[in-house]
Formats: C-alpha cells, structure tokens, sequence
C-alpha cells in the first residue's frame, strides 16, 4: 500500500468496523504526521496511527507492549495505546489508537526557553535510561539497528567523509570519528527512545509537554538519545541538556560520532539534489566539530 492511499477515509472504515464504539466520531488529519506512520485524529481525545510500511509495522506490538510499562517511570507523558487495529479493509499492517495529546512538535512551535527545553529533555531522557531494562528489544532491523555497536559503521563514515572532503572540515570529522570510536563503553545496554528529533517532541506554550513515537525504542547506547544535542539545542541548551543527563565525556563523545552517522548521509543526499536542508545541516556538522574542538 503506497503512503497516498492511507487516507482519513480508509482510517474512518477501519475504526467503524473493527471498533464500532467510534464509528461515529470525525477523523482529521494532523498537521505534522510523521514518517513511519500516518496520524489522524480520531475526536476530541484520541488518535489513529497507520504504518506507512511492513518495515514500520512491527512497531504497533512493541510500543503496546512496553509503553504502558515505561510511562509510570518517567516524567512526561508519552503515547498511552487504547486499542489495537487489524489489518482489514486493503490496509494490511496492524495499526493503534493512541490518547491524544495536546501541543504541536517541537519542530515548528517556538520554544520559550531552548536551555530549560533542554534541562527537561534530558531530565525525561536520564529517566528512560535508568528504567530496568531487561527483556527490552535489542538494536535490530525492527529499530533499523539504533544504536548497535558505533564499530560497524566505520566503513560507512569514512566513505561519507571521504565524499563530503572540501564540503566539510574531513580532517577534525575524521577526529570526532576516531575519538567515538576510542571512547570507553558503552558498558550495559539502557532503555532508549531511539528517534529523539524536534518531530517528536511536544510542546505546550513554548515548553516541552509530552515525547511521542517510540516505535525505535529498544536496549541501546545512551550516546544515541543525545544527538538532538546539535542542531536543535542552542549552545546554552546543549549545556543543559547535557548537565540534566549526567552523561559522562565517552558517552558524549559517542553522541558526536553518533550525530555524524546521522548527518553524513543525509548531507550527500542533500547536496545531490539540491535540497533546502543542506545549508541547516552543514551548520549542525560545524556545531559538532566546534564542540569536539572545545573537549580536544
């Protein structure tokens, strides 16, 4: 099913038949749906999420299974399920009615104060990782393996930097590479959200109100939760983030090299097709390459 053809009038069908109770209330898109699925609202108080495909689908039955677990530990809201969809009607992945949440992300609301947005961000974040984590997913293609060891990755980032000589500072990126991959740990693995971009953070008047989509959640490196730390962050923010996560130098360190396996491939993308995110995404590099300079 292409992404097109999930429409509100297909998520209208699903929710009448397979949860009558509903049938009878609006189904609107939203403004920012996301990539791995597409979101509707279903009322006033809830809303439907849709893979967008089989790759995604797998995501339904881990965020039922461990979301009511992880939501009494942490303190900020995060998606509560309400009901599990089948596939049905031509729509052939399962699918989740969620609690819906007020606030818009982080990616197009102004955030009043981005160092007590990033104190909060962290505060949520060292929580998630002092959860226990046993029986939690490993990295695995059901998280596109987030956060498995940063070793594999090498033959990737040194072809990136390789390509990208001239466009970037190849020299400390190959630095900032280098000291990810001599940093001690990342010792035993901790729960992770595993996707924590500006798309997924909610805000309410200015300030962070809720974290969505853990669809890439698993048992993981800490580093990886902290990339958000560059691009988004101020330097002020990046300073508070960092100070309410208590991560130690080799973790952020890992969260640089973490933050180049993210970026590199998106810049080469970027610059062969011209595309608006390549100036914004440069600039993160450079903050990444400033920060290491700082440490060095």
């Amino acid at each position: 099913m292409e992404r097109e053809e999930i429409s509100p009038a297909l998520a209208s069908r699903l929710v009448g038949v397979q949860f009558p109770q509903w049938a009878d209330l609006p189904i609107t898109p939203v403004a920012v749906s996301g990539w791995d699925n597409v979101t509707f609202r279903l009322g006033e108080s809830m809303a439907v999420r849709l893979p967008t495909s089989k790759a995604y689908a797998a995501q339904v039955d881990k965020e039922h299974r461990w979301l009511p677990i992880l939501a009494p530990q942490l303190p900020l809201p995060i998606p509560e399920p309400l009901a599990r969809g089948e596939p049905g009607l031509g729509f052939p992945w399962p699918w989740s009615v969620y609690r819906w949440f007020a606030g818009t992300p982080a990616s197009v609301e102004p955030i009043a104060d981005l160092g007590e947005f990033g104190s909060a961000l962290g505060a949520f974040l060292a929580a998630l990782h002092r959860i226990d984590p046993r029986g939690a997913p490993p990295p695995s293609d059901r998280s596109f393996f987030r956060a498995g060891p940063l070793a594999a990755r090498d033959d990737e980032i040194r072809g990136g930097l390789a390509a990208l000589d001239g466009v970037i500072d190849s020299e400390t990126a190959t630095q900032v590479w280098e000291a990810a991959l001599a940093a001690p740990g990342p010792g035993p693995a901790v729960w992770i959200h595993g996707d924590v971009s500006p798309t997924n953070l909610l805000v309410v008047d200015g300030r962070l109100s809720a974290v969505i989509d853990f669809g890439c959640s698993g048992a993981g490196d800490p580093a990886f939760d902290a990339e958000i730390a560059w691009g988004f962050l101020s330097e002020a923010g990046r300073a508070a983030f960092r100070m309410s996560t208590g991560l130690d130098e080799a973790t952020w360190a890992r969260a640089r090299g973490w933050k180049l396996w993210a970026s590199l491939p998106a810049l080469l993308a970027g610059l062969e097709s011209d595309a608006d995110w390549v100036e914004p995404l440069r600039h993160t590099l450079e903050d990444v390459l400033e920060d290491h300079k700082s440490t060095a």
